[in-house]
């Protein structure tokens, strides 16, 4: 009994390790992947994505699909914020501004890190 277990330990050991070594030329194409797409459109997909960004939860932005309606549209972000420096202190902390705001403070709350800001800022100061 001691050696039949001993060989399924064994087998799910050599089991696991080979999952894991399918999953690394996966890991490196994404990785490739998100190298070769340019800051703007790394920014897109945090904004997009409802486990970073999320800013369709409650802005509307073009090309975004079941958007809300909680903040203004995201639309001529550079005639709104000609100080690019302002949009991300925004995007960082919005409380700062306005203390009543309901957005979340990405940076402050660390839901973004400072790099992941950055390329949101890129991409919503294209709009």
């Amino acid at each position: 009994m001691r050696q039949l277990t001993s060989i399924l330990s064994t087998a799910t050991s050599v089991a696991a390790l080979l999952g894991s070594l399918m999953l690394a030329p996966a890991m490196a194409t994404a990785a490739e992947e998100a190298k070769a797409m340019t800051p703007i459109e790394q920014g897109n997909k945090l904004a997009f994505d409802n486990k970073k960004g999320n800013c369709l939860a409650c802005h509307q932005i073009a090309k975004g699909e079941l958007a809300g309606d909680i903040g203004p549209p995201l639309v001529g972000m550079q005639a709104r914020f000609p100080d690019k420096a302002k949009l991300r202190a925004q995007i960082w902390d919005s409380t700062r501004a306005n203390i009543n705001s309901m957005m979340p403070p990405f940076g402050r709350n660390k839901i973004l890190t400072e790099d992941e800001i950055d390329k949101v800022v890129e991409f919503i100061y294209s709009l």
